[in-house]
């Protein structure tokens, strides 16, 4: 198999796959069940200095389902743990000193000043472990304390608070960030500016998942009223895979290591958060579905596909995409496809018929014993047919040689990309026209 063994900012673990700093990792119990698992590392749930946070006693949780009752998300209201101090050191220690191979970080949330993190991080540095992620993404309950996402939302203040912790500590920082904020570059700058070691992202979207309609409140209901949370699981993950990229491909960012969070659930999600520029990944939501075990297909799928790839190492993989990842005005504008259907796999639902009809450009064609067929004179390429259709590979896109006239156009399709700064759909050149 694959070396899947990974050295993130100084932080070594047998495999990329570490659990993200939430209910899984409250406690010595889970933590100890994971590692047996076989977790590569973990991120301890949230540590304060607060001895006086308390969670609800109520629900925690919302959910939004897909039609087969697949978890595709979930919004939680919990705060950060609410343990005493002292007890998660302690275990902390203890599963430290039992499992020495594996990636122990600790999520930190403290008062925005310096003293606060001065207390804080001697302590976590006596435990042993590995190393240290700044909480500046929760977005509900310590935000309006001034923590979490009050702090993440506010470059300065990541900066200032990033380079307190690397003054006063020798573990590595990284930096958790926010989603909710408008470009998530410029909070990775931040983080950058201040030393940061690396950063993770994302954290939990701010949400409302849905309203009881009988108590006319938020779920999950405390009481009869609701409070927006955050929201996660795999209905997050393209935003996250976008967020992780603009990280990766900026220059001023380009070398700053990712671990990448947000709705993975199988290897291939992690792999395409490693293909992005993530040098480990984070879980949550996937292990409170299916449990600690899910690991083992993570592990085994990944092996097996880098196997088949000859890929030898993640670092063989990381960050592969980011090159690919471009503006919309470098794509090949002479590239062109049209859709195909295949009719021993069609099944005669008609639901690319009725999307394209409906909702698109009217290019398949629908005959009286309900065969389906592209219009190519019709067919802008949109993939829409595809992503509807119930049966995969009944519908596919083929690609149109160089030298072959588009049927929809007219036009000879070219070899090479269409000059953009003089292309009819640039403002600049309508403008110069």
């Amino acid at each position: 198999m694959a070396d899947l063994s990974i050295n993130f900012a100084g932080i070594k673990s047998p495999n990329p796959f570490w659990l993200a700093s939430a209910p899984p990792t409250d406690k010595e119990y889970n933590v100890r069940r994971a590692f047996d698992a076989g977790w590569g590392g973990v991120v301890w749930k949230t540590l304060g200095l607060d001895p006086h946070v308390v969670n609800v006693n109520g629900p925690r949780y919302g959910a939004i389902y897909g039609a087969d009752r697949r978890l595709l998300g979930l919004n939680n209201i919990e705060l950060i743990t609410d343990r005493p101090l002292q007890t998660n050191l302690d275990e902390i220690k203890a599963v430290k000193r039992d499992y020495p191979d594996r990636a122990m970080v600790v999520s930190l949330m403290v008062p925005c000043d310096e003293k606060s993190w001065k207390t804080i991080l001697p302590m976590v540095e006596e435990t042993g472990a590995d190393g240290v992620e700044l909480n500046f993404g929760c977005p509900h309950g310590m935000s309006e304390r001034g923590m979490g996402s009050a702090v993440g939302q506010v470059p300065e203040y990541i900066e200032m608070v990033t380079r307190w912790v690397k003054q006063n500590t020798r573990m590595p920082c990284i930096v958790k960030l926010t989603p909710n904020i408008t470009d998530i570059r410029k909070p990775a700058e931040a983080a950058h500016r201040g030393g940061a070691d690396a950063v993770s992202l994302i954290n939990t979207i701010n949400s409302i998942t849905s309203v009881n309609l009988d108590l006319f409140a938020p779920e999950p209901t405390i009481d009869g009223k609701g409070a927006h949370g955050g929201y996660c699981g795999p209905a997050v993950k393209p935003i996250a895979l976008n967020m992780v990229a603009e990280i990766a491909r900026n220059p001023v960012t380009a070398d700053l290591p990712i671990s990448g969070i947000g709705g993975i659930t199988t290897w291939r999600d992690a792999a395409e958060f490693i293909a992005l520029g993530a040098g480990s990944v984070q879980v949550c939501t996937a292990a409170m579905t299916y449990g600690f075990k899910i690991v083992e297909e993570m592990i085994s799928g990944l092996g097996q596909w880098m196997d088949e790839k000859g890929h030898t190492n993640i670092d063989a993989i990381t960050g592969r995409a980011v090159p690919n990842c471009s503006d919309w005005q470098n794509l090949n504008l002479n590239y062109v496809t049209k859709a195909r259907i295949d009719q021993d796999l069609c099944i005669s639902c008609g639901r690319c018929f009725a999307a394209c009809e409906d909702t698109s450009h009217q290019a398949i064609s629908m005959s009286a014993d309900r065969t389906f067929e592209v219009i190519d004179e019709e067919c802008v390429a949109c993939n829409l047919c595809v992503n509807v259709c119930p049966v995969e590979g009944c519908i596919t896109m083929e690609e149109m040689k160089p030298g072959e006239v588009d049927p929809r156009t007219g036009r000879t399709v070219e070899a090479e990309p269409a000059d953009w700064t003089t292309h009819p759909n640039n403002p600049a050149s309508v403008a110069a026209e």
